[in-house]
């Protein structure tokens, strides 16, 4: 007797919605996985084989439907194309991305608390996300955390780590706080680091520090163009 596949009664893509269209109710939630998605733009550049979504519905089967998706604020997966058959993704299904689960999955806690702690923790625990990053900035003394909390999976069960930034060999990068300045205005937010601890810069940034570079040799040594 021939078994059918499974994966045949499934919807695909096409079918399913592109979330649960429930909206953040702060800034940071969509602003800190943009910006760490904007940085992986840079540090991957050259690199096809990932894809970082944002407040994008997670479709599996190992919750209670596979019509019911997990929606984190931001999460990484690797081994897959970086755009799905060359097009942007309306939603992450992960029967059609070769059963491959996010490695990584950031939630930003709000002012309504949305089961970080316990309801999530457990789906990604058995979806098999191998890192699950909490940020709770505002909160974390009415929840009983820190702000920032990484943790790993470890025989089935969430364990959390010591140390910021925190390094992951699997995906050879660190995660962390960090202020952002966008002119007058400063804020907390997350980047990524690397092995050593040294923050990646954003674009700007390193265009800073390139023309300050410059301005140090021109002191120094005056200006070449003079002789």
């Amino acid at each position: 007797m021939v078994k059918s596949d499974p994966r045949q009664s499934l919807p695909s893509s096409a079918e399913l919605p592109c979330s649960d269209d429930t909206p953040v109710d702060n800034e940071d939630q969509n602003f800190i996985p943009n910006l760490l998605l904007f940085l992986l733009e840079f540090i991957w550049a050259s690199r096809n084989d990932w894809f970082f979504g944002v407040d994008m519905g997670v479709y599996h089967t190992t919750g209670v439907s596979p019509l019911v998706p997990i929606v984190p604020d931001g999460f990484l997966s690797l081994n897959v194309e970086r755009r799905k058959a060359g097009k942007s993704r309306k939603s992450y299904v992960v029967w059609e991305e070769d059963n491959t689960a996010p490695i990584l999955v950031l939630e930003i806690v709000s002012l309504t608390p949305s089961g970080e702690y316990n309801t999530k923790l457990d789906i990604y625990a058995k979806l098999g996300v191998l890192y699950y990053i909490i940020y709770n900035p505002e909160y974390w003394q009415r929840d009983r955390h820190q702000p920032f909390e990484v943790y790993r999976l470890v025989n089935g069960t969430y364990q959390l780590q010591i140390g910021e930034p925190f390094w992951m060999p699997e995906i050879n990068l660190g995660i962390g706080r960090g202020q952002y300045i966008s002119g007058n205005i400063q804020r907390q937010v997350l980047y990524w680091y690397d092995q050593q601890g040294k923050r990646y810069q954003t674009p700007e940034e390193r265009l800073e520090s390139a023309q300050q570079q410059i301005e140090r040799y021109r002191q120094q040594f005056g200006d070449l163009s003079q002789d």
